[in-house]
């Protein structure tokens, strides 16, 4: 799994072996099984989270009933709210497959800067990027209809729609797991309809 950060990293800034190494001494890698809880409401954490492999989310339960907010594959990094302002957690982070984590510290971080100088512009821009996509699917969030939601997440992130339990997806999505069977269902309808329209007719 150290390949597929140094990947990653490569795509922002150029890696020499002895900055492999350095980094790979910091033993930042965690293995996580499904189920595992990362944090809970009302923990204190002090751990930032940047998935390899798997898939974590973020939820809060409300009145007795999970409320999903957030889903975060591979090569999506996630800071909690809490650990920047030293406060309890309002939600949790749980990980919904065997995920494979880099999990560090802001303690760690400036370490890492204060070694790899050059990482702190590209890590800023890596932080925009991500801030300015959340805020993207907020928005988008805030403005569309069950349906439209399904449709962008279909279009932008299909992974979730196989890899999500779909009583979480439904969660996400603001909606009940019935209601999401249905709406599965008239957007098969119309895809249906919408091939079937597309096809010549055929020559008696």
């Amino acid at each position: 799994m150290h390949d597929v950060l140094f990947d990653f990293l490569s795509k922002y800034v150029p890696l020499t072996e002895d900055e492999k190494n350095i980094i790979i001494s910091f033993n930042t890698f965690r293995t996580v099984k499904k189920g595992t809880v990362l944090l809970r409401e009302g923990q204190y954490s002090n751990d930032i989270y940047f998935v390899l492999k798997g898939c974590i989310r973020i939820y809060y339960i409300i009145d007795g009933v999970e409320k999903t907010t957030a889903f975060y594959t591979e090569m999506e990094g996630l800071t909690p709210p809490s650990v920047l302002n030293k406060a309890p957690s309002q939600y949790y982070v749980s990980c919904i497959e065997d995920s494979i984590l880099n999990v560090s510290t802001p303690e760690m971080d400036v370490e890492a800067f204060s070694k790899f100088p050059k990482f702190e512009s590209p890590c800023r821009i890596l932080s925009e990027e991500l801030l300015v996509k959340q805020q993207t699917k907020f928005d988008e969030f805030k403005t569309s209809s069950p349906e439209q939601r399904y449709l962008n997440l279909l279009q932008s992130r299909p992974d979730l729609i196989q890899r999500v339990p779909q009583h979480q997806l439904a969660s996400y999505l603001g909606i009940t797991p019935e209601s999401l069977s249905r709406l599965r269902a008239r957007i098969a309808e119309k895809d249906k309809a919408h091939i079937n329209a597309s096809q010549p007719a055929s020559v008696v």
